[in-house]
C-alpha cells in the first residue's frame, strides 16, 4: 500500500516536549519561539523529518504555526483544520485561533509584556512573512531573534528520522514537453530583461519543473528537495548530495547545470554577495536565511517572483493532453471503485477497506506510481473534517442513511489527479439532498463560467457559494487550488477562492470542489480538475472570453440531487457531463461495471 492507516502521532508525549522546549529559552534568550508547519523549502508537504509542529503538537494538517511561551502556547490554524485540531491537539496546553480571524501578533501582545523576545528558526519561514510578523510584534514591544539552531530538533534527539536520500530520477522530454535547458533560456532571458545576475531557486517543484527531474523526498509528492542557482549566463547550478544522481540522470543534467552538494549552497550564496552581484530572490517563498546570506541589501537582492512558477502552472500541449490520458485512466479506476462501492455497503465495509480498494483498482492499471495525497475516507460525522485522515484508531464503517465522502488523488507520469465525490449510503435524508444540490449548484456554475482576460480566481470564488449563502451556509476552505503535472497536487499561483490570486490563463489546471460540513452529521464535497481553454468568441459577444473544460471522468450521485433544485441549464450540464462519462468510459469497463455505470449516468428524471 502506498499509504498506512496508523496514527500519526505518539499519545501522551506532546507536554513533556512542550516543557523541553520551554526548559531551552534561557539559554537561547528568548520568551518563545514559533515552530512552522513549513521546511526549508517552504513547501506544503514536508518529510518525516521536518514533521517538527506535528511532532511537538499532535497536529498533522497541512498549514499550521505555533508560538510557544514560557506560560502559554496557541496553536494557528485555518477553517480547514478547525474539528482536526480540536482532535489532536491538547486544548489545556495549546489555545485554538483561527487565521485570518485572529491574528498570532495579537495574542503574543496580550500574552508577552514590552521587551519580550521570540526566536525563530530562519531557515523555516520566508521573508515575507517574518517582516510582516516583525513589525506587527514591534509595534508591541517585542522583537524577533533568528537562531543559531532549530531548538525542536535538539529535543527531537535521535529519534528524528533521517533526511530523504533517494534518487533523482529523469522526467522525459515524452512528458515534459519542453527541454531543461529551453526552460532555462527562458528564465536568463527574464533575468537579463530585469537586469539581473541570478537567481536562486528554493521551491522543490520548481526546480523539479525546470530540470526535468523528479524525486520521492516527500510523501505522495515527487519532487526533490534541493535548492538551485540560475546565472544569467551559463548553466545553472543544482545542490544535491552526488550519491543520490545516477549516471543517466547525470547525462540529462550535464547539458544543463552543474551538480553541487548541498554543503556549499550557503558559501555559494556568500560568494554571490561578495561579488556585488544582483541577484533575485522570492519574498514569499524563499526563506529569511537566504536574504540574509544574500546580503540583505537592496544593493544585493532583488525581489521578485520565482520566474518558474507562472510557466510551470500554463501547461503546454504535452502536459494538457498527458492531463486528458491521465484523467481517463483514472476514471476508469474511479468508476469501477464506484460500482463495486455500491455493492459492497452490506458487507460491513469501513474507511480503510474503501481507501483500499480504491489504491489497488488505480494499481491495476499499471501506471500508478503514488497516491497524490493521503485517501480521504469519511463516513458520515468523519466526512466533515475537511482534511481527515483515517486510522485504525478513527476507522468507520458505512452505515444505511449517512453520507461517505471520498476524495483521492493519483499521480502518474503523464498527470496528477484529485477526484472527490460524495455518496450516499442507503436512503439519504431530504436535509443531505438539498445541501448536495446547493453544493452541486455552486459546482456547476463554476464550471460553466466564461471570463475575460485577467480574471482572478477570487473573482469567481462566490459562484460557488452563492446558492449556500442564500441558504445561511458556507465552507471555510477554497473552492480550488491549482494542479501540477506529475508534481504537488496543490501549485500556484492559480486557484479559486476569498483570497488574491492571479488572474487564470490558458493551460492552467485548478479544482472545483465547492462543500459543505455538518459537523456531528456528514460532509459534502463534489470535486472536478478543471483546464482553463484559450480565449475564444462568443457569438453576439463582443469580447474574446475563456472557459474550463473538464478533465476528470466520473458520475456524480444521482441519488442525492432534487432535479427540482436545478434550473434547466444546470440539468443540462449534469446530463451533459454523464453522458460524456458515459461514452469516454463506458467501453473500458467489464459487462456488470457498464451496467452499473449506465445507470449512474442516465439523464436526471430519467
Amino acid at each position: 500500500m502506498l499509504q498506512d492507516f496508523d496514527s500519526p502521532t505518539e499519545t501522551g508525549a506532546t507536554t513533556d516536549r512542550l516543557q523541553a522546549l520551554r526548559a531551552s529559552f534561557g539559554r537561547l534568550g528568548i520568551d518563545g519561539v514559533l515552530v512552522p508547519r513549513s521546511d526549508e523549502h517552504q513547501g506544503e508537504y514536508v518529510p518525516a523529518c521536518a514533521e517538527r509542529l506535528a511532532w511537538l503538537t499532535g497536529f498533522t494538517g497541512s498549514a499550521g504555526l505555533t508560538a510557544v511561551l514560557i506560560k502559554s502556547a496557541a496553536l494557528l490554524i485555518d477553517g480547514r483544520y478547525t474539528l482536526q485540531a480540536r482532535a489532536q491537539v491538547d486544548a489545556s496546553a495549546y489555545q485554538m485561533l483561527q487565521m485570518p480571524q485572529q491574528p498570532l501578533t495579537d495574542w503574543i501582545g496580550e500574552q508577552l509584556k514590552r521587551g519580550g523576545v521570540i526566536g525563530f528558526d530562519p531557515k523555516l519561514h520566508t521573508l515575507l512573512e517574518i517582516e510582516r510578523l516583525g513589525v506587527a510584534l514591534l509595534a508591541k514591544g517585542i522583537k524577533l531573534k533568528a537562531l543559531a539552531g532549530n531548538p525542536v530538533d535538539r529535543i527531537w534527539g535521535d529519534g528524528r528520522p533521517a533526511a530523504p536520500a533517494a534518487p533523482v530520477v529523469v522526467h522525459t522530454l515524452a512528458h515534459a514537453g519542453q527541454a531543461a535547458a529551453d526552460k532555462i533560456a527562458q528564465v536568463q532571458k527574464a533575468l537579463a530583461a530585469a537586469k539581473e545576475d541570478a537567481v536562486v531557486l528554493t521551491l522543490p517543484d520548481s526546480i523539479c519543473w525546470l530540470l526535468n527531474i523528479r524525486g520521492s523526498d516527500v510523501a505522495h509528492n515527487p519532487v526533490l528537495l534541493a535548492y538551485a542557482i540560475v546565472p544569467a549566463n551559463g548553466r545553472a547550478e543544482l545542490f544535491v548530495a552526488g550519491e543520490r544522481v545516477a549516471e543517466d540522470t547525470r547525462r540529462h543534467l550535464s547539458g544543463a547545470a552543474e551538480l553541487r552538494e548541498p554543503a556549499l549552497f550557503a558559501p555559494r550564496l556568500t560568494a554571490l554577495r561578495q561579488s556585488k552581484a544582483k541577484v533575485r530572490l522570492d519574498p514569499a517563498t524563499a526563506s529569511w536565511w537566504c536574504w540574509r546570506r544574500l546580503g540583505a541589501s537592496k544593493r544585493t537582492v532583488s525581489r521578485g517572483e520565482d520566474p518558474c512558477v507562472l510557466s510551470k502552472a500554463r501547461k503546454n500541449e504535452v502536459e494538457i493532453a498527458g492531463a486528458r490520458a491521465a484523467h481517463l485512466r483514472d476514471g476508469v479506476a474511479v468508476c469501477r471503485f464506484l460500482a463495486w462501492l455500491d455493492g459492497a455497503v452490506e458487507t460491513g465495509l469501513d474507511e480503510i477497506g474503501a481507501a483500499q480498494r480504491l489504491e489497488a483498482l488505480r494499481a491495476e492499471t499499471g501506471a500508478l506510481k503514488d497516491l497524490s495525497f493521503d485517501t480521504i475516507s469519511g463516513a458520515g460525522p468523519n466526512g466533515a473534517i475537511v482534511h481527515y485522515r483515517v486510522t485504525r484508531a478513527t476507522n468507520r464503517k458505512l452505515k444505511a442513511g449517512e453520507l461517505f465522502l471520498i476524495d483521492s488523488g493519483a499521480q502518474y507520469v503523464d498527470g496528477t489527479t484529485d477526484i472527490t465525490r460524495t455518496i450516499a449510503v442507503g436512503k439519504p435524508s431530504r436535509e443531505m439532498r438539498a445541501r448536495f444540490s446547493l453544493v452541486l449548484k455552486g459546482h456547476i456554475a463554476v464550471a460553466r463560467a466564461r471570463f475575460p482576460k485577467g480574471t482572478r480566481g477570487n473573482e469567481l470564488d462566490a459562484l460557488a457559494r452563492i446558492g449556500l449563502w442564500h441558504a445561511g451556509l458556507d465552507f471555510d476552505h477554497g473552492t480550488g487550488h491549482g494542479i501540477g503535472s506529475y508534481l504537488s497536487v496543490h501549485e500556484g499561483p492559480q486557484s479559486i477562492g476569498k483570497r488574491f490570486s492571479a488572474p487564470l490563463e490558458p493551460g492552467m489546471i485548478v479544482s472545483n470542489e465547492p462543500g459543505f460540513y455538518k459537523e456531528g452529521g456528514y460532509g459534502i464535497r463534489i470535486e472536478n480538475l478543471q483546464l482553463v481553454t484559450p480565449l475564444a468568441k462568443i457569438a453576439g459577444g463582443d469580447r474574446e472570453m475563456m472557459g474550463f473544460e473538464t478533465l476528470t471522468l466520473a458520475p456524480i450521485d444521482r441519488r442525492l440531487v432534487m432535479a427540482e433544485m436545478l434550473n434547466a441549464e444546470e440539468l443540462a450540464w449534469l446530463d451533459a457531463y454523464h453522458a460524456r462519462v458515459k461514452r469516454e468510459i463506458g467501453a473500458k469497463l467489464g459487462k456488470a461495471e457498464r451496467a452499473w455505470l449506465n445507470a449512474a449516468t442516465a439523464p436526471i428524471g430519467a
